[in-house]
């Protein structure tokens, strides 16, 4: 998998993941692959709802020692 940017989100508490997930995506171009690195346990179900809500594709998700890595395809 190719990654056009990676956004580190760590230490950041709901619901600054998202909110930088957000601004981040607008640096990809359409089907491009944002990673996105955050130890907020939430980030994941916020994450998960809000690829669905906005038209991008959670390609992948992972959790290793407290950070949770998500990819996301932008739609």
């Amino acid at each position: 998998m190719e990654i056009a940017k990676i956004l580190d989100a760590t230490g950041l508490a709901c619901p600054m993941p998202i909110v930088k997930t957000k601004k981040a995506i607008e640096d990809v171009n359409t089907g491009e692959i944002l990673e996105v690195q955050a130890t907020d346990a939430g980030a994941k179900s916020d994450l998960t709802a809000w690829t669905k809500s906005s038209g991008h594709e959670l390609v992948d998700s992972k959790e290793d020692n407290g950070v949770y890595t998500f990819y996301v395809k932008k739609g």
